[in-house]
């Protein structure tokens, strides 16, 4: 009686045990990837993926976003899978981002730490390529992206910042070198204008005095102009061949994945992916 107690006390501790790690590794685009001090990111590997490494997009919402509206967008979800790479939603638990100069300060809540610990444990968890993933983000998400391009730029393979830059006023310059970075805006946002707007007593910071500073930053040459579909872009190089890319479109503040999908597909061409 005693051994067969014993047999099924070891068999619940085994069950309790693969069910505890399961569970905490069962995560993806309909469940929270749960990292440090009860933070969350989502993520969705591309359909039919194998385990072979795949690229990466690391999104950012804009205000009052989430990861989890960013997995329900299903033209992302498509655009990813088009492009063969996972798709990783930030969660800036909270209504904005803790940014400098931000409106809405969250408490200290270190956001750089956090970027270093979701991609520390998405490439640990799923078959991701540490050195193809890119960080991209909408509004509010493209300031975070700015942000990132500046403090964390070899964390990333690049950086597309969309209708959204540096809370101002916009830093002289950055800590780290330069990396390649596209922005994409659209030329009648007044949402967020590309001079900025006056948000009670912060003020977004203006788009041309960030893109400057990253040009003397990374030592970027003169712009060559190009047309890619609806956007309009003028691109510098510079001796390491990273990309300094503007991209204006007709229209205001508004996302489209195409967009996303031809910025990565410029990282490509210029040899950063």
């Amino acid at each position: 009686m005693l051994r067969f107690s014993l047999v099924i006390a070891l068999t619940v501790t085994l069950f309790t045990a693969l069910f505890t790690a399961q569970s905490a590794s069962a995560c993806g685009a309909d469940s929270d990837c749960v990292i440090d001090n009860g933070r969350i990111y989502r993520i969705r590997m591309p359909a039919n993926a194998t385990n072979e490494k795949v690229g990466a997009i690391v999104f950012a919402h804009g205000y009052r976003g989430s990861a989890a509206g960013v997995m329900r967008n299903k033209s992302l979800a498509r655009m990813a899978d088009r492009l063969g790479v996972a798709l990783i939603a930030l969660d800036a638990g909270g209504e904005d981002w803790a940014l400098a100069n931000a409106p809405h300060p969250m408490g200290g809540r270190d956001v750089l730490a956090y970027v270093d610990n979701v991609l520390a444990d998405a490439t640990q968890q799923f078959a991701i390529d540490p050195d193809r993933i890119m960080a991209s983000g909408f509004s509010a998400g493209g300031m975070l992206v700015w942000t990132l391009a500046c403090e964390r730029a070899n964390s990333f393979a690049g950086f597309v910042a969309m209708s959204g830059t540096f809370w101002a006023p916009v830093p002289a310059t950055c800590p780290g070198p330069a990396a390649s970075l596209i922005h994409i805006h659209g030329d009648a946002d007044k949402t967020v204008p590309l001079l900025g707007r006056a948000i009670g007593a912060t003020r977004q910071g203006e788009v041309p005095k960030a893109l400057e500073m990253y040009a003397r930053l990374g030592g970027f040459g003169p712009s060559k102009s190009t047309q890619n579909g609806k956007l309009r872009c003028e691109t510098r190089r510079n001796d390491t061949d990273d990309i300094l890319t503007y991209c204006e479109f007709s229209g205001g503040h508004s996302f489209r994945t195409e967009y996303l999908r031809q910025a990565w597909e410029m990282l490509v061409e210029a040899g950063q992916l």
